[in-house]
């Protein structure tokens, strides 16, 4: 593997980046321009009707945004009219949707469409449903069948040097052990389970829509049974949940499309759980809450009396700065290179290998920034908090459950037909309560208790690479080697910071 120069590379480039909005769609967007302000042109695909809309959602969900500071500074100080003048000169904003044909692109007067065919060199797709247990036809529409959308719009680009799809790490499922950077084979599964084709899986949403159409069933009611549809496919199949499902089986589908048209060079990037920030635009910039950070903002605001997980098991973690320098260090490296059943084209970016951290480690960070720096509540009082318990096993938290809930639960129950009026609101109000710890625990017990360790050969051949390019402080410029990382002084000073400051205040 050779590199060239990176930045030499994105000068007067072209790149469509889907799923604009998202976390690391809008650093990508930040960083490609603050590194290489040169760059011809950012399409950005948002989700919306028409160009009014998607207009809207870019000023609102993207630029508006803190993340977009330092590119303010840099290139209109205190004058608005040269960032904006910037800004309108290198990106446009374009509506679409990737589950519709050539991605919902209206080819309007101005000939959108024609325009980015004849001009667009890189494409990254990074559109993408990230719930757990997302209705299984929204999931199945982005996640999988969008992938294939995306894939066939690279194909009339004449121009393109890459597709770069990003995936997640997590299709391994619950894997233990060492998880090596290998695709998945068409209809192969977690379990051994046989049968999975995506044809028929498209086939059966459609069907079970139909059915719960025709029966008047009401939009709530579809919108449950379409999640539970979801988890029960994962399931029988052997991936946790309908997120990772659904990227599986998008992994796939691209496979089997570039071995039966080798005309685009395709990498896909599965990073681990991505992060605040570590260094650029600035550290702690987060949007969003991550799996991690669900037990960071309950427990600084006091509604968490327990910890579930195994304080031994390793949690990947990885800052979205360094995911991004990974996909843009990897696009570059396999700009032009068609596809060979031989060549592995998957990185895992993350820091299981090369740089673990114990859950044990996320629980004490979390304790000793709050002790020092409480979280303040609406009514301007510091919320206190403490250790709390720390359940090992499933059994532990079904005692624990069992004790705290449900033999109140029952007593309420029992209650509630001698006083029904008295009773019943809290009855209602704890029940709820129950049934989504219940919930979260069943989508998210398969990564606290997580046994497996993610290679990165193909991404340390990676920055090797880059660092034997010999070019002068591009190594440092793109950055992505998380033994960098003091997980101490980035947990304490940099990520959990980032939460309350960018986070806290919208959960």
């Amino acid at each position: 593997m050779e590199l060239g120069s990176i930045l030499e590379f994105l000068e007067n480039r072209s790149i469509l980046v889907t799923g604009a909005t998202g976390f690391l769609a809008k650093s990508t967007v930040s960083l490609s321009l603050s590194l290489q302000p040169n760059v011809k042109k950012l399409y950005l695909l948002l989700r919306a009707s028409d160009t009014n809309s998607a207009m809207l959602r870019f000023n609102t969900e993207i630029i508006g945004k803190d993340l977009f500071r330092v590119l303010k500074e840099k290139y209109g100080g205190d004058n608005n009219y040269y960032f904006n003048s910037f800004i309108s000169e290198k990106i446009r904003v374009v509506a679409g949707d990737i589950t519709r044909h050539h991605l919902g692109i209206i080819n309007d007067d101005n000939n959108l469409l024609q325009e980015m065919w004849h001009q667009i060199d890189v494409v990254v797709n990074l559109a993408a449903t990230t719930n757990f247990d997302e209705r299984y036809d929204v999931s199945l529409a982005l996640n999988t069948l969008g992938a294939k959308r995306v894939f066939d719009f690279c194909k009339k680009c004449n121009r393109l040097k890459v597709f770069l799809h990003v995936s997640t790490a997590y299709v391994s499922g619950e894997k233990e052990g060492l998880i090596l950077e290998r695709p998945y084979k068409m209809g192969e599964t977690l379990n051994g389970t046989r049968g999975l084709d995506i044809d028929e899986e498209n086939q059966l949403v459609d069907a079970t829509l139909t059915h719960l159409n025709q029966n008047n069933y009401s939009q709530e009611h579809i919108k449950s049974s379409m999640k539970d549809l979801g988890i029960q496919r994962a399931r029988k199949y052997g991936w946790p949940n309908t997120y990772v499902f659904t990227k599986a089986m998008g992994e796939m589908l691209l496979g089997q499309l570039v071995k039966e048209d080798q005309t685009v060079p395709l990498v896909i990037i599965r990073p681990t759980i991505v992060t605040s920030t570590y260094r650029e635009p600035f550290p702690g910039w987060v949007e969003g809450l991550r799996t991690i950070d669900s037990l960071a903002v309950g427990y600084g605001k006091g509604k968490i009396t327990c910890f579930l997980g195994d304080p031994k098991s390793i949690v990947d973690v990885i800052p979205a700065d360094m995911v991004v320098n990974a996909m843009i260090v990897a696009m570059v490296a396999h700009a032009d290179q068609r596809y060979n059943n031989k060549d592995n084209i998957i990185y895992h970016v993350g820091s299981s290998v090369s740089n673990p951290i114990e859950f044990k480690c996320l629980q004490d960070y979390g304790i000793r920034y709050f002790a020092k720096k409480p979280w303040i509540d609406k009514n301007g009082n510091p919320v206190i908090v403490g250790h709390v318990t720390v359940l090992t096993s499933m059994a532990t938290f079904q005692r624990y459950m069992t004790l705290r809930y449900f033999l109140p639960l029952k007593g309420l129950e029992i209650a509630n037909t001698v006083c029904c009026k008295y009773f019943q609101a809290v009855y209602l109000e704890l029940s709820r309560k129950i049934k989504f710890v219940m919930r979260l625990v069943e989508l998210y017990a398969p990564y606290l208790f997580f046994k497996g360790f993610y290679d990165d050969t193909n991404a340390e051949k990676l920055r090797t690479a880059a660092n034997e390019s010999g070019i002068e402080n591009e190594t440092n410029i793109f950055y992505f080697d998380a033994k960098i990382i003091n997980w101490d002084d980035y947990f304490t000073n940099t990520h959990i910071p980032g939460i309350v400051k960018h986070v806290f205040k919208n959960n």
